[in-house]
């Protein structure tokens, strides 16, 4: 009984292996296709052919950890910072340069914390969380005001001035490159403060050159005369680039600049300024024309909006052909299409257009930019004294100062290529529009 009760067994525990083993082979059939399509070309046993199946997974697996390793060095080593947090905005992994950027001691590599506890700042929060939604790359610049829990220690660090580029990653993730770009801005502070250390040294002596070439004009009988005349011309050029450097200076540094308030009547203004520079205009025949309310008002200072039209109309003179027009439009617009901070309900939009060649596309961006010159295109002979003619040039000055006095007003500017003229396209949005009381209703 005991033999045959063992053998009984063994029976059954053989059947119970082969069982098995066929619905291993089963299972392999059904999963080896799907990983290697030329599966049944190999001659090796089904538990070979899944070994070596495991064994190439395994060896991807390693390939896969060696270039994330390699990915994580170059970023490591990299002269940007970079950050990446998950779905929650909790930091999953920073580099050197993001730590010593965002003042990082807190956390370590291998950690999962919300980037909120680690860095207080809304701007870069927000950029994130916008990033996320938008699904878009974002661009953001901002002052970061480092913390850390010693009072002490936060009295010693220095606010810094950051740019942020944001993209969006899979499963929420968002990914964000970060510039210090103090180092550059405090340069600019410096060359500034060189520059105008400069200017303040040069107007003394241009101002006695000039004193010494009246005195020579006087004493000196034709043709020698034109040469002392053209000498006191380059002279008064050099004092006013000195004296409009000084004042685009003091414009940026001082970012609440004075302005003497007050009701300006734009069309008189305009008018104003076309009578000083009149006599320019003649030597081309060039006119103007203007069109909107004849009587609409901003609250701003006098002397500086007088300054902006005169730089921008006497660049028109410059830049136009002969026998053409220059056009001013004037328009009361809603100010709910534009991100002007502090404005009214209404905004003035003045278009100043030229017949001349235009800007050309690549100095667009640049026109505001402080001695940016431009296209040679737009420097041209047209102006004539007797028998001579001289090009134009100009400080590259002008513009820069409009736009600071613009942006002092809490308004906007920007140039353009006019569609019909092909000339160039100034065009301002400033707020506080005063409309007079007994002409027509522009609300």
């Amino acid at each position: 009984m005991f033999l045959l009760g063992f053998i009984l067994g063994l029976a059954v525990g053989l059947g119970f292996w082969l069982w098995q083993k066929v619905q291993l082979n089963s299972y392999l059939r059904r999963v080896l296709p799907p990983l290697n399509s030329h599966s049944d070309q190999i001659g090796l046993p089904l538990l070979s052919r899944f070994r070596q199946e495991m064994s190439m997974v395994k060896q991807q697996q390693q390939d896969l950890q060696m270039s994330l390793q390699t990915y994580k060095e170059l970023l490591d080593s990299a002269p940007l910072g970079y950050l990446q947090v998950d779905e929650e905005n909790q930091l999953l992994w920073c580099n050197q340069q993001a730590r010593e950027i965002l003042h990082l001691q807190r956390w370590q590599p291998g950690q999962v914390r919300l980037l909120l506890e680690l860095v207080r700042s809304y701007e870069l929060d927000q950029l994130i969380e916008q990033t996320r939604d938008w699904q878009k790359p974002q661009v953001r610049e901002w002052i970061f005001h480092p913390s850390r829990e010693n009072a002490k220690a936060m009295l010693e660090l220095k606010p810094l001035a950051l740019e942020a580029n944001s993209v969006p990653l899979p499963a929420g993730q968002v990914g964000v490159f970060l510039e210090n770009r103090q180092q550059l801005l405090d340069m600019n502070q410096q060359r500034d403060r060189s520059f105008s250390d400069l200017a303040h040294e040069l107007r003394t002596p241009l101002t006695s050159i000039r004193l010494v070439a009246e005195t020579l004009q006087t004493r000196l009988d034709p043709p020698l005369d034109r040469w002392v005349k053209r000498l006191m011309q380059e002279v008064d050029r050099l004092i006013n680039l000195v004296q409009s450097w000084l004042e685009l200076t003091q414009m940026e540094t001082n970012s609440t600049m004075q302005l003497h308030l007050e009701a300006v009547e734009v069309r008189s203004l305009i008018v104003s300024v076309w009578e000083t520079l009149e006599p320019l205009a003649q030597y081309q025949n060039l006119q103007i024309s203007y069109a909107g309310p004849e009587s609409i008002s901003i609250e701003g200072d006098k002397s500086q909006m007088y300054q902006v039209f005169l730089n921008l109309l006497d660049n028109c003179i410059k830049y136009s052909l002969p026998d053409t027009s220059i056009h001013v439009e004037v328009n009361v617009i809603s100010a709910n299409q534009f991100t002007i901070s502090d404005c009214q309900s209404q905004l003035l939009e003045i278009n100043i257009i030229d017949s001349g060649t235009g800007f050309a596309d690549t100095d667009l961006p640049h026109v505001f930019e402080r001695f940016y010159r431009g296209d040679k295109a737009r420097h041209h002979e047209s102006r004539s004294e007797g028998s001579e003619t001289m090009a134009i040039t100009g400080s590259g000055l002008g513009l820069a100062i409009v736009r600071q006095i613009i942006i002092a007003h809490g308004g906007v500017i920007k140039a353009m290529n006019h569609p019909e003229t092909g000339g160039a396209w100034i065009q301002i949005h400033l707020p506080e529009v005063i409309a007079n009381p007994l002409s027509e209703d522009y609300s």
